[in-house]
């Protein structure tokens, strides 16, 4: 099998199935996050990813340490270094990843993925000005998934977007309702300013 190249060892992404599998008893809400969402939003699989996120909101983020009891798990901090995440330790509000792997020799597995809530509405980590009530971040899949909506997932991937994001972006484009696309438009406007998405979103929506 190959394994992905990352800075601080292999990864070797579990299957979104795998992750549905060990996330399924938690009671707290959790969603897999990244490219794999929009795969899964568009209900085909568009192009090969390294990982595999899964998003929770940082009041629950001690049910990783639950769900995978017995493996590693390393936190970014500060970004562009990990150390051990700590039993029971609560990651303060600037530490957003965590990467866990079975064991020391073994690949990474599984990326989570902290945002940030407040009551009942969940508030972006980039801009506490876009915010949306928690029952509207997450949808379900055909196979009983639950995963991120495209809308929020593009408002992350827009900051700095990449070749991947780009393709991200171009499939789920058309399967996005004028809700979305008038959502990821202001999000993105307030957030980021002018933005070439916004022309396109506002294009498709003609």
């Amino acid at each position: 099998m190959t394994h992905a190249r990352a800075p601080f060892g292999r990864w070797d992404p579990s299957s979104v199935t795998e992750v549905a599998a060990r996330f399924s008893g938690v009671e707290a809400p959790w969603w897999v996050a990244g490219g794999l969402a929009i795969e899964l939003a568009v209900g085909r699989r568009i192009r090969s990813h390294g990982d595999v996120d899964v998003l929770l909101l940082r009041r629950d983020q001690l049910m990783v340490q639950q769900v995978l009891a017995g493996w590693q798990w390393w936190c970014a901090d500060p970004p562009g270094s990990l150390r051990p995440w700590a039993p029971e330790e609560v990651l303060p509000a600037g530490v957003h990843d965590i990467w866990c792997r079975p064991g020391p020799d073994d690949p990474w597995r599984i990326q989570v993925m902290l945002d940030e809530s407040h009551g009942q509405a969940w508030v972006s980590r980039r801009d506490s000005r876009v915010r949306r009530p928690l029952s509207t971040l997450g949808m379900i899949s055909a196979d009983g998934i639950p995963f991120l909506v495209p809308e929020i997932q593009l408002y992350y991937k827009a900051e700095s977007p990449r070749a991947k994001d780009e393709e991200d972006f171009d499939a789920v484009l058309p399967s996005l309702t004028d809700r979305q696309r008038r959502w990821l438009m202001d999000a993105v406007t307030k957030t980021y300013g002018s933005h070439p998405w916004t022309m396109r979103l506002r294009a498709s929506a003609d």
